[in-house]
């Protein structure tokens, strides 16, 4: 009985995990195979699909300078997405973490709210703000300024993906900052250092691996963005989901549209984990020096 009880613990994990990773298994891996089958099938305007094993369908997207255009969009506007909702949580996502407001629930709460919200309703807001007539142009024209029009721009994809994702980041960082005890900072403080050395030398470092967590999260929903592209970015910019769905609903070229999904998954994949390890090697080299 005591050789028995023993033993069982070293398998009560593995038994565990194992109803969870057969559903990760059926629910993502199971259809990302049967789409990179569709993706080496054959296209035709009369019969769509034919059954081949053809690598035509990525040779396709990588010749044509549209899609390459499509794909290079695509990461800029992630990147830039990525970048400046760095810049602009980590302040929000910090004062979140040290604040002993009795609003800080208030605030949180405001943040969480914010996601309850569907991104075309948030994509229709920002088209009041930016457009023609829309809020912007009015404080521009009273300001003197000559008026504009904001909509269907690279800058109002850029400001929209933005305004949906950074509060995934403030949160996400927010939760890793209040884990840090913020003596340190007031020590290297009381050491001689000012505000922005010791941030720059104790808290960010410490911080590393929460804005790792958040930059990679915002960078795979502004990769894979759709509702605020084709609402705000109308036909002046196209990213790779307006493409996919294109293809998938318009064109009913699966073969073409699968393989366009699985570029997208895969070099999302590679950057995000570039990323990843990028910052994490930042970290370690720090956390060393």
């Amino acid at each position: 009985m005591q050789s028995g009880s023993l033993r069982t613990p070293r398998y009560l994990g593995p038994s565990l995990a194992f109803p969870a990773s057969l559903l990760v298994l059926l629910i993502i891996i199971a259809p990302l195979g049967l789409m990179f089958r569709y993706s080496l099938n054959h296209f035709d305007k009369v019969q769509l699909m034919q059954q081949a094993f053809t690598a035509q369908n990525y040779v396709r997207f990588f010749a044509d300078p549209y899609y390459r255009e499509v794909f290079y969009s695509t990461v800029w506007v992630a990147a830039l997405c990525t970048a400046l909702s760095l810049v602009l949580g980590f302040p929000v996502a910090y004062f979140l973490a040290r604040t002993r407001s009795r609003f800080k629930s208030t605030f949180i709460i405001l943040l969480v709210f914010s996601l309850m919200v569907g991104n075309v309703v948030r994509a229709a807001g920002w088209m009041i703000i930016l457009g023609r007539a829309g809020v912007l142009n009015a404080i521009l024209v009273h300001l003197g300024f000559a008026s504009r029009d904001f909509m269907y721009t690279k800058t109002a994809v850029v400001v929209g993906c933005t305004a949906v994702v950074m509060p995934y980041f403030i949160l996400t960082l927010q939760s890793v900052l209040e884990g840090i005890d913020f003596s340190i900072e007031e020590a290297a403080q009381n050491l001689g250092a000012n505000f922005f050395t010791a941030f720059r030398r104790v808290v960010l470092p410490v911080a590393t691996p929460g804005v790792a967590a958040g930059t990679v999260l915002i960078f795979i929903l502004c990769m894979n963005a759709y509702a605020t592209p084709v609402l705000l970015g109308g036909t002046s910019i196209t990213m790779m989901a307006p493409a996919l769905y294109d293809q998938m609903t318009r064109s009913s070229n699966w073969p073409f549209g699968s393989a366009i999904a699985l570029i997208l998954v895969f070099a999302t994949l590679v950057m995000a984990l570039f990323s990843n390890w990028l910052i994490h090697r930042r970290y370690v080299k720090t956390m060393t020096s």
